[in-house]
């Protein structure tokens, strides 16, 4: 055997060495072991049916029907009040008065100008009567006659402006007196004896007997399902056996910016003596269930521009992406209308990092 044969014979004899060695290092490699699933811990909440209706209870005040702020026409200065808080007025009471100084000497100038017009009229209407005969006998021309005919109309006019002056006086002066156009009750003043108060500042405000109401500041979620005309109990904070009913005579369509709150007037029937104003009641009204199914705003998903929740098997511990119809929502809760049934559990924290067919671990569950 030649060299070159030896040579060829040792490298087919290494390279059969090496693909034993790598046969027996695969074959003592152990086998790759099967990844478990991944578990991630959420936090769930169970679906539960509606109620029936409830009970709800407010706490408000006990306030006129109407209002009004008695105020005078014209400034000046108030030399006298003849109310305070809590007196009882009575239609045309006299309630303040100012000084009506100025005013009377208006008066007096205006009466004055009036006297003279009326003085230049009987001159003029004396004048044309004269000429009219001298027209009758051509002793003056018609254009000097219409002149003077002339003069009549202006003194006329002159003497109705100056009794148009003073019955505007007339009135200014009147307007020195603040009178009660309705009976009622001072429930505020806003001017002293002393003060210059300019018109139309309030002096007086005067709750009118024709009505009470019981005023209650009311959330935005119980104005919406509350009833369209529900019958409320009204009760004395004070003594819950004095009551009286009522109804929702007027909601304002305004919050309140502070309170996020709209006032609500409930107008009394025929409420006892003890209901006084600024008494402390408590309305009661009967509300039905809320439509729908609250959730926490957290379990909200949103997929393909659609709202969704992720429904959680009991028995397999998955979930699965469920689409659903919201009808409501604020920060903390999401009202649904459709897509969710009672007893059904839904992920209520650690949606974003769910897939369908999700193996979960339940850490809480609640109701």
């Amino acid at each position: 055997m030649s060299l070159t044969d030896q040579n060829c014979v040792a490298r087919k004899f290494d390279l059969m060495l090496v693909g034993s060695v790598l046969i027996f290092l695969a074959a003592c490699r152990p086998a790759e072991e099967v990844v478990a699933p991944e578990i991630r811990p959420v936090r769930a909440v169970t679906i539960a049916s509606g109620n029936g209706g409830d009970s709800v209870s407010l706490t408000g005040r006990v306030q006129a029907e109407s209002e009004v702020n008695l105020a005078f026409r014209i400034d000046g200065r108030m030399i006298s009040r003849a109310v305070n808080v809590g007196d009882t007025v009575t239609a045309g009471q006299e309630i303040a008065r100012l000084n009506p100084e100025n005013e009377e000497d208006g008066l007096r100038a205006a009466e004055a100008t009036l006297q003279g017009a009326r003085g230049q009229l009987i001159e003029a209407r004396a004048n044309e009567t004269r000429n009219r005969s001298l027209l009758a006998q051509n002793f003056i021309s018609q254009a000097a006659f219409d002149r003077i005919t002339q003069v009549a109309s202006s003194a006329q006019a002159q003497v109705d402006a100056a009794q148009a002056q003073v019955g505007i006086a007339r009135n200014r002066l009147g307007y020195t007196r603040l009178l009660a156009d309705a009976g009622g009750v001072v429930t505020a003043v806003g001017a002293e004896p002393g003060e210059v108060v300019q018109g139309g500042r309030m002096v007086v405000q005067v709750a009118r007997k024709d009505g009470r109401d019981a005023v209650f500041d009311v959330s935005a979620r119980l104005k919406d399902i509350a009833p369209a005309n529900p019958e409320i109990i009204v009760t004395l904070a004070t003594d819950p056996a004095v009551t009286a009913k009522g109804r929702v005579r007027e909601v304002s369509p305004r919050a309140d910016p502070v309170t996020g709150t709209f006032a609500v007037r409930v107008g009394l029937i025929d409420p006892p003596a003890a209901m006084r104003l600024g008494t402390t009641v408590t309305g009661r009204m009967q509300v039905g269930a809320v439509p729908g199914i609250e959730i926490p705003a957290s379990a909200l998903v949103r997929a393909e521009g659609r709202s969704a929740v992720w429904v959680v098997d009991p028995q397999a511990l998955t979930v699965s992406s469920r689409p659903i119809e919201v009808g409501a929502s604020d920060p903390a809760k999401v009202t649904v209308v459709a897509g969710l049934n009672p007893g059904e559990i839904v992920v209520a924290a650690g949606v974003q990092a769910l897939r369908p067919g999700q193996k979960v671990r339940l850490l809480g569950t609640q109701p």
